[in-house]
């Protein structure tokens, strides 16, 4: 170089070297989201410890919960006039189907053929009793008359009319209580609403 900058001598000046901005930028950022990340955690640590907004949760419970639904309908069940029912003895006590049967008239039932039962359930109904009925009975007769004599076991066969067969089988010993049958009837009848599951 020539002119008023010429530089003479046998040594150059020295040449300082690059600020490196980029590694300041960056250094700069991470430390900026290490103290975001810090106090975000720092939160989530408060809420955990103080069960965080109990009021809101409360309230996000109470929306999601569905409202309570109005009882289930009466349920039609036909009454114990209307169901003619024959009383079989399948137990080797003498004079129980008659026995049986008087209670039931007594207590509004509608009685057929009182006797002895058939070989083919003779002393082979070991439970306290066996309903036999058509399949509209599953529906109708047969709950109405196991509210009177609980524990009996139910049947289908093949007939078409509207009368019952009871059966007394051997752990036969007393109709129910009438005033136990009478609400085990009124439940039936109208069954309480179900249990909401919300908490």
């Amino acid at each position: 170089m020539g002119g008023k900058y010429r530089i003479t001598g046998n040594t150059y000046p020295r040449m300082r070297r690059p600020r490196h901005r980029r590694r300041l930028v960056l250094s700069a950022v991470a430390a900026v989201a290490a103290l975001g990340l810090a106090g975000w955690g720092t939160l989530q640590l408060i809420d955990v410890f103080t069960g965080g907004d109990g009021q809101a949760n409360a309230a996000e419970r109470t929306k999601a919960c569905p409202s309570p639904t109005a009882s289930a309908p009466a349920r039609a069940l036909p009454k114990p006039a209307t169901i003619k029912v024959n009383v079989y003895n399948a137990t080797p006590r003498s004079g129980l189907a008659k026995t049986a049967a008087d209670e039931l008239k007594k207590r509004g039932f509608t009685i057929g053929k009182v006797g002895n039962a058939t070989a083919a359930y003779d002393k082979k109904v070991p439970g306290t009793a066996l309903l036999l009925g058509a399949p509209t009975a599953a529906d109708g007769s047969f709950p109405v008359l196991g509210t009177q004599l609980p524990g009996t076991v139910q049947k289908i066969d093949a007939r078409r009319t509207a009368d019952v067969d009871l059966i007394i089988g051997t752990k036969f010993t007393a109709f129910s209580p009438p005033a136990a049958a009478a609400s085990a009837l009124t439940a039936l009848t109208k069954p309480a609403p179900a249990p909401s599951s919300c908490r």
